[in-house]
This record gives C-alpha cells, structure tokens and sequence, in this order.
C-alpha cells in the first residue's frame, strides 16, 4: 500500500530498495497486490509493469527519482511562474475569466511525457499473465458523482465492487488514472476519464485499505510518508500567528495523504483486537466473513520539513518566488514545500532515510516477505502505541 506522497514519494523507493535487498538476485516481484494513490499510485504502476525482476524494478525506480528535478514535474520556469502568478491575479480582480480561468496553481505536463516513457502498461498484463501479480489498484476521486473510484487491473475472476462513495472498477491502466489519481486539487489541473473529470485520490479515499482488502489481501505492507510523533503544544501565554497560504495548502496536503490511512488502520487495529477476543466463536451474518489482517507500517523517523529546508534553495527561483509569497519559509510553510521539492538532493535523501528505516525493521520485513507468523500490527513503538490505544 502506497499512499499519496508527493516530493515524499522517494521515501517510499528507499524501503522498496531495503525489500530488494532482502530477495535473492533476479526475484520476481513479492507482493500479490499492489496498491497507490498520488505519487504512490505511478510508483505501484511501475512496479506492476516491471514485475518479473523487482530487483531491477526498483534500481530503476531509484535512477528516476535520484535525478528528479522539478522541471520533470511541473513547468517550472521563471517565464510560466510569472504567467501563472498574473493570470490567478487577473481572474481574482475580474471576478472571473469565464472558459479562460485558470485550472490550477502549476501545469504539470510535463509529468505525463515522463510517465509515458517510463511505465510499461503493457507490462502489466505480461505481470498478470505471467503470476508475478494477481492486481495493481490505483484510486481517484470523481468529481461529478462524488465518490472514490478505484482502478484496478487484475486477474479476470477479481471483481468490482460498490459501497457508500467508493467504488472498485476493473479496467486496462494507462497513463490517465495515473495523472487523474495524483492531480493535487488546486494544484495540478483535473484529468477526463471517460465522460467525468477526476482528481487526486487521496481526497475521498476515507478507507484507502478496503482495495487491498476486496482484492484478497491477508497480510499488508503499508509505507507512510508522514512522522507520526505530534507537533509540540504552543507556549503557554505565547501569540499565536496566524496560517499562511503556504501553511495551510501543506497543511491540506497532510490530511489528504495520510490522515484516512491511520484512522483505517485505528479501525483494522480495533477489529483485530475484537476478532482475537472472539476467539473461536464462528461469525454469522454480515460480519461472517471478518478476518484478522496482518499489518506492517513503515514511516519516517523524521520531521520531513527539517530535511526540506535544507534543500530549499535547489528549488527553481520563479518556485521559490512563488512559494515565498505563500508563507513557505516557515516552519509551518515548509510542509507544503517538502511534497512539491522534486530536486535530487532531497529525493536522494529521502531514499537514504526510507531504506535507513525499513533496515531497522528487517526482521518484520523477513517476516513479511516470506509468510512467517507475525503479529497483527508490526510499526514503530510510537506509532503503534497510538493505533492501539
């Protein structure tokens, strides 16, 4: 399971790297199931077409990330951030550019020219084909109907499925659920699949487990972007100041990616417990076919803003023009900085922390990887304290 991420997408390809490294050479992808939303939805995708060898998967994962510059992602030059800046100023003072208002903060074509050269859709099916895969799922929010809708690719017995806002629906990936899944509201421009526009898949993902889940998934491997240790209390008697733009859009990407995704795995965390209590008792009705799942939660040990402000100054300039009018050089700003940062500095960084991470907890992962008993919720002490509270 790969959650929305962002810049903080490279975290992920760090503990994908420790994994690859636990595999004898040339091994075949390990996970039946491979689920994303955002970032994490390209980097599933990649893996999904590159199944056969995850070894070299994942090296070429590291090649792309490990050299990423922003420009890769959005355009970034000082000439678009100027006509960008002008163009929301302009539609603000006239009340409007009716069919010419602007669609989003930055154009992040450039992203789909770097996905189509880099994921192998066609992969996909030789994967499934193949049994080095049985699904790759990756998840967006429709905005017409109001629902998350979840793409999936898979063997031909796995089916759809409907619940309340939220949907699974088999169909042939390309590279427009991979731009629709990760289209940052407000940032990045919606996408049209089929007769409806989408966006990030983070924003209605209120239970990004459930795919894995419909799609058979006993055991889950869940790769966070986010220190879960909480921000220190404001100082008794201090001034508080009030939110920039900068704090705020960080503050809203925060929530999107990684707020559902804990309080999912609270309730997996709960009905585990529920069902070990139960014991041997056999369930009836509607929740006959409960069962535990097995979870192991991998996230930072660190303030991810810290690292981001040591690499701020890699940013294009018109970037950080912009991002300095939003409030982005405090504290509180650098959030929204650390999930837009596409400069090789960080990303490298953020590979070393991720693979640094998952190391320390190798014997989960052996565990993991190769079907051994463990326990129901494997994570950090601090984190696991709190989803089990």
């Amino acid at each position: 399971m790969l959650p929305g991420a962002g810049a903080r997408g490279a975290y992920q390809i760090g503990v994908l790297k420790a994994i690859a490294g636990l595999l004898p050479e040339r091994e075949p992808n390990p996970f039946s199931i491979i689920c994303g939303t955002s970032a994490g939805a390209i980097n599933a995708a990649v893996l999904a077409g590159r199944a056969s060898n995850f070894e070299r998967a994942v090296a070429d994962m590291e090649q792309v990330w490990a050299n990423f510059s922003t420009s890769q992602v959005y355009r970034s030059d000082d000439w678009t951030m100027l006509k960008t800046s002008l163009h929301w100023l302009t539609a603000a003072m006239r009340g409007g550019l009716g069919a010419y208002n602007p669609a989003s903060l930055l154009d992040n074509s450039p992203l789909r020219e770097l996905l189509k050269q880099n994921v192998r859709f066609d992969g996909i099916r030789r994967s499934i084909d193949q049994g080095h895969l049985d699904a790759v799922a990756v998840t967006a929010s429709a905005y017409a109907t109001a629902r998350s809708v979840t793409f999936f690719q898979g063997r031909p017995e796995m089916t759809s499925w409907t619940r309340v806002r939220r949907i699974g629906r088999a169909t042939r990936l390309n590279v427009d659920h991979l731009m629709a899944s990760a289209a940052v509201p407000f940032v990045f421009p919606p996408v049209q699949i089929g007769g409806e526009f989408y966006g990030d898949g983070s924003m209605r993902h209120r239970a990004p487990l459930s795919p894995a889940i419909h799609l058979g998934a006993d055991r889950m491997l869940v790769v966070g972007v986010r220190d879960e240790r909480p921000d220190a209390e404001p100082p008794v008697g201090g001034k508080p100041q009030p939110p920039t733009f900068a704090h705020l859009g960080g503050y809203m990407l925060d929530t999107l990616f990684m707020d559902g995704l804990y309080a999912d795995l609270e309730a997996l965390s709960r009905t585990n417990r529920i069902l070990e209590q139960i014991g041997d008792h056999k369930l009836t009705g509607a929740v006959a076919g409960l069962r535990p799942l097995h979870s192991l939660v991998i996230v930072p040990r660190q303030d991810l803003r810290t690292l981001a402000a040591e690499f701020l100054h890699e940013m294009p300039r018109g970037v950080r023009l912009l991002l300095r009018g939003l409030g982005a050089g405090s504290h509180s700003g650098l959030q929204l900085v650390s999930y837009l940062l596409f400069e090789s500095g960080f990303t490298r960084a953020l590979i070393d922390m991720g693979y640094r991470d998952a190391m320390e907890m190798e014997e989960g992962l052996r565990n993991f990887i190769y079907d051994q008993p463990m326990s129901t919720l494997y994570a950090p002490a601090h984190l696991k304290l709190a989803l089990d509270r």
